[in-house]
């Protein structure tokens, strides 16, 4: 199995990461974001971007974008390539946010998404619990309605790992 580095992004990664969206959304839903919105969000304070990319490669296979608000971090994207899924890199990235959340003083991850996707089984592995659903709340290229759901995880350190 290949080994997969996390390591910090900035502005300067900007290609890359449009790389990793425009192969792991599916343009159905219109999830992804645009070059403008990221862009936008990572000139703001308390915003990181962290990328995952194999050993020996120069291109991520995937990307997380997140902010902390106060005490609480949101996890506004998370991307992994398509052919490079099913190998620990998304879970990779949901850690190291979390890591780096708490690094930053949040006590506590959420994120929300389309009701239906599957990455709901690897942030549900991940002790996210759902906290919230919005109604209709996506409407996707093909028109069709999908509910919101809010997920939340604690960052308080788990009992289970203190020795």
């Amino acid at each position: 199995m290949t080994r997969t580095t996390i390591s910090s992004g900035a502005i300067a990664d900007i290609e890359a990461v449009m790389r990793v969206m425009d192969a792991a959304f599916d343009p159905v839903y219109g999830e992804a974001w645009n070059r403008g919105q990221v862009l936008g969000i990572l000139s703001l304070s308390d915003v990181w971007l962290i990328l995952a990319t194999p050993e020996g490669e120069e291109l991520p296979e995937g990307f997380a974008l997140a902010r902390r608000t106060l005490d609480e971090a949101e996890l506004l994207l998370l991307a992994v390539r398509p052919e490079a899924r099913s190998r620990g890199i998304g879970r990779a990235l949901v850690e190291a946010i979390a890591d780096q959340a708490r690094e930053r003083g949040a006590i506590r991850l959420m994120l929300e998404m389309r009701d239906g996707n599957p990455a709901l089984a690897l942030y549900s592995s991940a002790r996210f619990t759902q906290i919230g659903r919005r109604r209709d709340y996506y409407r996707g290229r093909d028109h069709v309605l999908h509910d919101a759901i809010t997920l939340a995880r604690s960052l308080a350190a788990d009992p289970h790992l203190v020795a």
